[in-house]
């Protein structure tokens, strides 16, 4: 898969997980592992959504080491969040139905 569209799929998981709940970058990375995905391209979407208004960012205290950035989706960003998932149900929809035609 290429870099570009992996960033996309990316960024909407991201959305989606912070739309369930608040988490720190360090929590984001933690359950994308599986995506195989480094903080190098995590920190840029979030800088980009933060700067976007997509998300709302506070500080919290963390028990050990400097406090940590906590961030959850703004209004606006539940909003993006839900044509994102429009759009990217309906594109998976025409590639599975060009994978599948074969089998009919």
């Amino acid at each position: 898969m290429n870099a570009q569209m992996k960033k996309g799929i990316v960024e909407l998981c991201v959305m989606k997980l912070l739309d369930r709940k608040k988490a720190s970058t360090f929590e984001i990375l933690k359950q994308i592992k599986d995506l195989d995905v480094n903080q190098n391209t995590v920190y840029p979407i979030l800088r980009r959504l933060n700067n976007d208004g997509y998300l709302n960012c506070e500080k919290g205290n963390n028990a050990i080491g400097a406090p940590r950035k906590y961030y959850s989706l703004s209004d606006e960003g539940k909003t993006r969040l839900t044509t994102l998932i429009e759009a990217w149900r309906s594109f998976t929809d025409s590639v599975n139905a060009i994978l599948e035609e074969d089998k009919r």
